[in-house]
């Protein structure tokens, strides 16, 4: 399995923000996103055995989990991965970039999908697997990384035209005027959760944190 690499570090997005987790950063993306802060992904990384990696989050001494990237879901071995976290009582989140199916991902307990609907700023909009969208569950998160009035609007009128049960999450750009943003979720009562980033609020925009 080809790693950019793997660290202890507190959740900086989704729900579980805050709490202590286990990153396994793959290498490789199929998208690029005009706002991506993690270009350094994109490169071939190390070839792990599933072993050493299972071994190396072992010593964080934590039961949450992140499998991110890159794009984890292009490497065939993610599947292994995830179940085999499970099978060792793992929270596990998978963060996906939406345009891959994730119903391999689906069958495993104690497994939660991020799954990134990108917006006109991105300009990765028309990259979507739409199909991933209704069959997401309660504990799944539909993500929205809004940068401006355009992206707020896409992902209002997404939410609008497609069903899903999973919790609605709008992450403002790092940099992007966040107070903006969440003002127009008020006004419009919006039912999604603003979420910054956190940390990029403690420790900045640097790798591995």
């Amino acid at each position: 399995m080809r790693i950019i690499e793997i660290f202890h570090s507190l959740q900086g997005e989704g729900p579980l923000t805050g709490v202590r987790t286990s990153f396994i950063r793959t290498a490789r993306c199929n998208l690029r996103c005009t706002w991506c802060d993690t270009p350094y992904s994109f490169g071939p990384g190390e070839e792990r055995t599933l072993s050493s990696i299972l071994e190396e989050v072992e010593g964080h001494g934590t039961r949450h989990a992140c499998l991110t990237g890159g794009e984890p879901l292009l490497q065939r071995e993610s599947v292994k991965l995830v179940r085999e976290l499970a099978r060792r009582g793992y929270d596990t989140t998978i963060e996906t970039g939406g345009s891959l199916d994730v119903g391999p991902y689906l069958p495993f307990p104690r497994t939660h999908l991020s799954v990134d609907v990108k917006c006109p700023s991105s300009k990765m909009e028309r990259r979507m697997h739409w199909e991933n969208l209704p069959r997401l569950r309660r504990r799944d998160v539909l993500k929205f990384v809004v940068a401006d009035r355009a992206d707020y609007d896409y992902a209002k009128a997404v939410l609008q035209r497609h069903q899903s049960k999973a919790q609605a999450v709008i992450q403002p750009v790092w940099g992007s005027p966040a107070g903006a943003i969440a003002d127009w979720v008020l006004q419009d009562r919006l039912k999604v959760r603003l979420m910054l980033q956190t940390h990029k609020v403690l420790w900045g925009d640097v790798p591995g944190r």
